[in-house]
């Protein structure tokens, strides 16, 4: 694993422990050399872990679109910063980009991202890592969720433990540093659809 994008809140959310974990991660990232990839923001938890990267003498690559760009939330000191047009292509560079996946706490934003990471993962479009930082609790209630879809018979059991969870961004990086993704073999029981 030679780099690992970074999916977090453009606000700092409501306890100081987030601001706090998005330091522990941008350090952790580059203390073990690994390229930061992230949406490309100077604002919230996203200029937290990439200011935290950079003091640590990592690289980090943002991928920021030209509308956010032009509001200037963008950073302006990164290793390398890409402006693109439209969301889809800033996600599809990002995820190019990246060896593994890293979830923290966030909004909307980070979980359409989450999501589509996780269900990219499940159809085989990518065999990378993928975990939640799961900072306070604050995915307590998702997972659950995860696991109610498991119950119900709407996701597959090792699809869900597919995601790794941690609490500590150094325990996570080095868990999906160790992860194995196996191959997708099959997306859908024919038998019970």
């Amino acid at each position: 694993m030679k780099s690992v994008c970074v999916f977090c809140g453009s606000n700092f959310g409501a306890k100081p422990v987030y601001r706090d974990a998005a330091v522990r991660m941008g350090r952790a990232a580059a203390e073990r050399g690994l390229t930061l990839v992230y949406g490309g923001g100077s604002v919230g938890l996203m200029g937290s872990v990439a200011d935290a990267a950079l003091q640590a003498g990592g690289r980090v690559v943002g991928v920021i679109t030209r509308v956010l760009w032009d509001r200037e939330v963008g950073h302006r000191g990164l290793s390398d910063l890409r402006i693109v047009e439209t969301m889809h292509e800033r996600k599809a560079i990002m995820s190019e980009l990246a060896d593994a996946f890293v979830i923290m706490p966030g909004g909307i934003g980070t979980m359409e991202e989450f999501f589509e990471v996780w269900t990219w993962g499940m159809l085989g479009i990518h065999r990378k890592p993928y975990g939640l930082l799961d900072i306070e609790d604050y995915y307590t209630p998702l997972k659950g969720f995860m696991d109610h879809m498991v119950t119900e018979g709407f996701l597959r059991a090792e699809v869900r433990t597919a995601v790794s969870v941690a609490s500590d961004p150094a325990i996570l990086l080095d868990t999906l540093a160790r992860a194995v993704v196996p191959p997708t073999e099959k997306v859908l029981d024919a038998d019970k659809v």
